[in-house]
């Protein structure tokens, strides 16, 4: 769960469902063990989740800062990310634990913007732990075939993937028409 939560899609709905199988239904204690899976569960999600916090926050932003433009990211939109974290992240943070694919990432982008560490730390264990205990409730039912969680949670994970590529092609749409009509006028005014 720490290496998924450190921005390496290792995906928890293979490791909670076993969770919830071995250490819980294959050894056989009762349903109430399922607690202390998922209480491990969102620990690991908080460990690898303050890892990529910590290279947001200490590489981050002085990053987007010196070569943002070169991937069209300007300063003043690097700013204006980071007042709407500022406004929308704790949600954000606390939401996206629940969302296959989103959940991996969003600690870089609460870094960058500094966000409060314990505020980030609550938020992210308390959104990790339904998660968690919902995937090893699902491996403790399954059983032996805990596996299938990952071919029901497959078909989100379509969606998301699908709207975040709209997402980047509109993002990289907009700035390249951004960057032309900034270009287009310093040309025509070196012809005349």
């Amino acid at each position: 769960m720490a290496v998924e939560s450190a921005c390496i899609p290792l995906p928890s709905e293979i490791i909670m469902p076993l969770a919830g199988w071995f250490l819980v239904d294959d050894r056989g204690l009762g349903p109430q063990w399922l607690f202390l899976a998922a209480f491990c569960g969102a620990l690991g999600n908080l460990i690898g989740s303050l890892l990529a916090y910590a290279v947001g926050a200490w590489g981050g932003r002085p990053l987007l800062l010196r070569y943002g433009r070169y991937v069209l990211i300007p300063r003043h939109e690097v700013e204006q990310a980071e007042r709407w974290f500022a406004r929308y992240g704790a949600r954000a943070v606390l939401i996206s634990r629940v969302l296959p694919v989103v959940r991996t990432f969003i600690s870089l982008p609460a870094g960058i913007a500094r966000m409060n560490v314990w505020r980030f730390s609550i938020l992210t264990f308390v959104g990790s732990f339904p998660w968690s205990l919902g995937l090893a409730w699902a491996g403790f039912v399954l059983g032996e075939n805990w596996e299938r969680i990952r071919d029901w949670m497959r078909p989100a994970d379509i969606p998301i993937l699908i709207a975040l590529a709209a997402l980047v092609a509109w993002y990289i749409y907009r700035r390249v028409r951004a960057v032309l009509r900034d270009v287009e006028p310093s040309i025509l005014g070196s012809k005349e």
